[in-house]
């Protein structure tokens, strides 16, 4: 019987971290008022259509579809989930909620909370 071996192979390749993510949005200026007011992300640099924001030490980049061009949230992410270092659970929750933002949990994991951007992006907080 033959036997194969695994070769190591060095990659040149040595992710670090991800530099940013982008969502297609809609409306530019909604979906910063979101991103910015409610979820307290900072604007660091952007151009006509597009914005990308600071969070934490990545960055999330905003950039708006053509006129009559529709937001594709469906394949291109499942979801993106943010750590949240400050606040309770139930304290988070009212927030958004306060917002006109329809949350939910995930069973048995009281850290998460699932809620959607203006256009329709699943987001995920990690409640400390």
């Amino acid at each position: 019987m033959a036997t194969t071996t695994k070769t190591a192979i060095k990659s040149s390749v040595n992710i670090t971290g991800i530099d940013h993510v982008v969502l297609q949005v809609s409306d530019l200026k909604r979906s910063l008022e979101f991103y910015t007011e409610i979820l307290g992300m900072t604007k660091d640099h952007g151009g006509s259509g597009f914005m990308f924001l600071h969070c934490g030490n990545q960055v999330v980049g905003l950039f708006e579809v053509g006129h009559g061009q529709e937001v594709n949230s469906g394949p291109e992410l499942n979801h993106m989930a943010f750590s949240q270092s400050t606040g309770s659970y139930e304290d988070v929750k009212a927030v958004l909620e306060s917002h006109g933002i329809a949350v939910r949990a995930r069973r048995g994991d009281p850290r998460c909370i699932y809620f959607a951007d203006p256009d329709g992006h699943q987001l995920q907080l990690n409640v400390a």
